[in-house]
């Protein structure tokens, strides 16, 4: 813009508050003070003020056309980004015809600043680059103006063809297709083009032929958008690029991940069953060596437990493990007590599961939320590749010696010869172990660590000499060795398991078991968590607090007939030896009888008695006591009366048990005779007659009496 432009073009408050980077109310006040020439302009909805360059201040003045000139740049910068984009999408002749022109164009200044003419100068740059001077002069007129860093990308060629021609088509029309073919049945676009030509007919639209709409399902139609509608999210989710994550800052067993694996196997089972084994795999991260697992008929917590307890026992505890979210994996007796499970019920009384008990951090897999299903990622777990292509799929259910029960990867890939055979279980074990030691000790693995040349056994062995690696307790060992169970303590300190129901053992299919130490999470109703073998449900059982304390160990009470007297002595024999214990805690609670507690007891001074201030006279006469005076009186009485608290009292050590329950047994003879008895005597027996202690012994004692008559035939 010439200068004179500049001078006569008009300002308005808002311009001015830009330029000067001030607000809009600021700037009225200075023109209002100043009293700024201004111009009325009519505009929607009123008048405004606007006002000459040359009317306003210099700094203002200053202002204005340094935002002006800056805006300018501003522009020639962005003609010259989208020269450049254009520059990048074009193909290789353009951008040599564009190199060509530079070449003339710079020829051209070095002649002009070498003192040439420019008449002159274009000749000889028209003759070296076999163009005329129009098309030099063109060329310069291009880059007028532009920095010459920029001259590149303004020379592209700007060709004008020919405007392609565009099939005729109904708006509509392109529409009902799009609807048509943009769902997630996914139909063909033959099908598609075959409706719209039936609605084409009834709507009167006119449309291309169907090569046309192939065409422009391609051109028109993103791929992400033909993804998304067809196939859904969870498809579009797997065309982002994965997260590719480094595992050179760890080392081994610091973090491990699992995950089940269905084999495409018929195996046969010992009672008999045919089907397809599942087997649960942890692996190491670092260096992606299988470490254990485990073998069942289905994914379920025993497999994952024992697998997991196996690892341990070998290796050490991870720090860390990355696992599904599944009901098998993230079991309450894994998983308890770990934040953001979602799985299961959640309630305040649930034991605490064997990773957080071990300190495994737990880490669930990513869960993609799209469309009405989520699904999981097998990008999360390095596991996952392990079962695709060229994997333990290829190495195990191919097996030679599983020919005939290999039953192919799905429906589709039978194979002529399928389910001609089952594999018996222990074959198929034996197998999987040496394929998987072969899988581990493969060389020229290409993963981060391993880098082409290294073994899954090399990576491993390399690190874990180096790294410190937890080891379990024995007691630790027991939290996955033994399954567990939380139940409640009933008063007597018993409790039972269900787990018999599942095995056939233990009465009613239950089993009771007993702990003295459990009466008092009996008596406060607390749940305890019980671990024990299957297979030994009557053998002792472990127990333990709901935060992994231990706490005892239990035996089991098995039901006794009813008649069986080796069974009632034992019985009344573990009775005894209870209650003895029971007696001998408590007396070592004692240390102080009843005699210490009342020696201990203040003895209370007997008050002055009160002398009335008002003196009723008597008319009776009565007998007053021999006694020099009153005080006299009340102390004797006061003796008299401490005499018979300590003759009740009797400051004794308390009987031993054997001697109360002879004393019990005279006493009660004493009474059947007639006797009379004294009345300490009496008072004791008031207080001991139903003591169940002597009346239990006494009926185990006739009861022990009478069988002992009827073994001597007596």
């Amino acid at each position: 813009m010439s200068d004179v432009a500049e001078r006569e073009r008009m300002y308005s408050f808002r311009c001015i508050a830009d330029a000067l980077g001030k607000e809009l109310s600021s700037v009225k006040r200075r023109a209002t003070k100043e009293s700024w020439p201004y111009t009325t302009q009519t505009v929607v909805g009123g008048t405004r003020h606007i006002h000459s360059l040359t009317d306003l201040p210099v700094d203002i003045q200053q202002a204005l056309i340094l935002a002006q000139a800056r805006h300018v740049t501003a522009q020639k910068q962005n003609i010259s980004d989208s020269a450049w984009n254009v520059y990048e999408r074009a193909g290789e002749n353009a951008k040599s015809e564009a190199k060509r022109r530079l070449e003339a164009l710079n020829f051209r200044e070095a002649l002009i600043a070498n003192g040439s003419g420019k008449s002159a100068a274009t000749d000889q740059a028209a003759a070296e680059y076999s163009a005329n001077r129009a098309t030099i002069y063109k060329w310069v007129e291009l880059v007028k103006g532009v920095e010459r860093s920029n001259w590149l990308a303004h020379l592209m060629p700007q060709h004008e063809g020919k405007p392609k021609r565009s099939a005729e088509c109904t708006p509509e029309a392109w529409d009902f297709f799009k609807a048509d073919y943009l769902r997630n049945e996914q139909p063909s676009i033959a099908s598609c083009y075959e409706r719209l030509k039936r609605a084409a007919a009834a709507n009167n639209w006119k449309i291309p032929a169907i090569r046309t709409f192939n065409r422009w399902c391609t051109e028109r139609i993103p791929l992400s958008v033909r993804i998304l509608r067809r196939e859904g999210e969870h498809a579009l989710s797997s065309r982002f690029p994965s997260v590719e994550r480094s595992v050179r800052n760890m080392h081994a067993v610091e973090w491990i991940n699992g995950d089940g694996y269905q084999h495409n196997v018929f195996v046969k089972w010992p009672d008999g069953t045919v089907d397809r084994p599942k087997t649960w795999f942890w692996q190491d991260i670092y260096s992606r060596k299988l470490l254990a697992y485990r073998v069942d008929l289905t994914e379920n917590t025993d497999s994952i437990r024992l697998s997991f307890g196996d690892l341990v026992e070998q290796f050490g505890i991870p720090s860390h493990a990355t696992i599904d979210n599944t009901r098998a994996a993230a079991n309450k007796w894994m998983t308890g007590g770990v934040p953001n499970r979602y799985r299961f019920k959640i309630k305040e009384d649930d034991p605490l599961g064997i990773f957080p008990m071990l300190g495994v951090q737990v880490h669930w897999t990513s869960v993609d939320k799209a469309g009405t299903q989520a699904k999981g990622r097998g990008q999360a777990k390095p596991i996952e590749r392990a079962f695709g292509v060229g994997g333990i799929g290829d190495y195990v259910d191919q097996h030679p010696d599983f020919a005939g029960a290999y039953t192919g990867k799905n429906i589709n890939a039978k194979p002529e010869n399928y389910a001609s055979k089952a594999v018996p279980l222990e074959d198929f074990v034996r197998v999987l172990n040496e394929e998987i030691i072969h899988w581990n000790a493969k060389e020229g693995r290409r993963t981060q660590m391993a880098g082409g040349t290294l073994s899954f056994d090399q990576v491993f062995n390399e690190s874990y000499k180096a790294s410190p690696i937890r080891k379990a307790t024995e007691a630790q060992r027991r939290m996955w060795l033994l399954t567990a169970e939380a139940i409640r303590v009933d008063k007597t300190g018993c409790f039972t398991l269900e787990a018999g129901a599942r095995t056939g053992q233990g009465r009613d299919g239950r089993n009771r078991y007993f702990a003295q130490e459990l009466l008092e999470y009996g008596d406060r109703g607390i749940k305890i968590v019980v671990r024990f073998d299957p297979d030994r449900l009557h053998e002792s059982v472990y127990a333990y607090t709901l935060d992994g304390r231990f706490i005892t160990t239990a035996d089991c009470l098995e039901a006794k007939g009813f008649g069986d007297s080796d069974g009632s002595r034992i019985y009344s024999r573990e009775r005894k030896k209870f209650i003895k214990a029971t007696k001998a805690a408590a007396d070592a609670e004692m240390r102080m009888d009843l005699a210490g507690v009342s020696q201990r007891l203040p003895r209370p001074e007997l008050p002055d008695p009160a002398q009335s201030k008002v003196v009723r006279p008597v008319r009776a006469t009565v007998e007053l006591p021999d006694t020099k005076s009153p005080d006299e009186y009340w102390t004797k009485q006061a003796e008299a009366a401490m005499a018979d608290v300590e003759a009740l009292i009797e400051p004794q050590a308390p009987e031993p048990e054997s001697t109360a329950y002879q004393r019990w047994l005279s006493v009660g003879e004493a009474l059947e005779q007639g006797e009379s008895l004294s009345q300490i005597d009496a008072k004791w027996w008031a207080k001991n007659k139903e003591n169940p202690e002597f009346t239990n012994r006494k009926f185990m004692e006739d009861w022990q009496e009478r069988l002992d008559r009827t073994a001597s035939g007596n």
